[in-house]
């Protein structure tokens, strides 16, 4: 008889992947934790934000995130979340993912993702069982890469910016406001935010108001609620700002999430 499937028992399997179902209500969260495989986290439903310490990176419906083995994360759900986790043993590929992403999910993956769930965690090395779990990592390598991703500076300072700016998403301070609450003058608070994360002050906080307003939206909020909270005087300026950063209007992300839902 196959072992129960439990975390445990899937990253204690000698196969090369393993898979686990998991459904969360909205709110729930998952407190900082770490595995020994890496992971494929699929969100069927809902979204997701996973926070480590090298920043926070925002899961929407029909994404994926790759968290490598070791590697400590939260995570936070918004809306009914479906997770389908997919455990990973760090020798089945050389082409798999090296650092912390989130991944583009193709319809062959998804389907591939669903069908594991019903596979036993000591399925047999030869045959259909394998060959769906060989398809999983042949569509994870080339899958897309996704900037759903905000960075976390390490100089203290440059973190004491970010935190005051992620508290008050709604509030759009000036980079000398900014600049004086640690302290420096606004072209040396530039200069470091340019040399540590590779963009603007500016540009750091329009990536974050999109990525939080993700599982705002996949909560059901409305796109003027959205705007609001993160400062934009319209929903026409906010669309046009998450368009230039994502490539879709808002209600296109909503209405493709909508899709997913079985």
């Amino acid at each position: 008889m196959d072992n129960p499937r439990t975390l445990e028992a899937c990253e204690a399997c000698d196969r090369p992947v393993a898979a686990l179902a998991d459904d969360y209500a909205h709110g729930a969260e998952v407190s900082p934790h770490s595995h020994r495989r890496a992971q494929l986290i699929h969100s069927v439903t809902g979204a997701m934000t996973v926070t480590s310490t090298g920043g926070r990176w925002v899961v929407p419906a029909g994404k994926a995130v790759w968290m490598p083995a070791g590697m400590s994360h939260q995570i936070r759900m918004a809306g009914d979340v479906r997770m389908r986790t997919v455990f990973v043993r760090d020798d089945a590929r050389e082409g798999l993912p090296k650092i912390c992403e989130v991944i583009g999910v193709s319809a062959l993956l998804r389907e591939a993702i669903l069908a594991a769930m019903d596979i036993p965690l000591n399925y047999a090395r030869e045959g259909r069982d394998s060959r769906v779990m060989e398809l999983i990592l042949d569509e994870l390598e080339q899958a897309p890469r996704l900037s759903m991703h905000v960075a976390f500076p390490k100089d203290p300072r440059l973190m004491a910016v970010c935190q005051h700016l992620l508290t008050r998403p709604a509030h759009a301070p000036s980079l000398d406001e900014l600049a004086a609450r640690i302290h420096v003058s606004g072209r040396t608070l530039s200069r470091l935010f340019e040399r540590e994360l590779g963009m603007t002050v500016s540009a750091w906080r329009r990536r974050m108001c999109i990525l939080l307003s993700l599982p705002r939206l996949a909560e059901g909020a409305s796109l003027a609620e959205v705007a609001m909270e993160f400062g934009y005087d319209s929903p026409s300026a906010f669309t046009a700002m998450f368009k230039r950063e994502l490539g879709m209007a808002p209600t296109m992300y909503v209405a493709s999430r909508d899709s997913l839902h079985r």
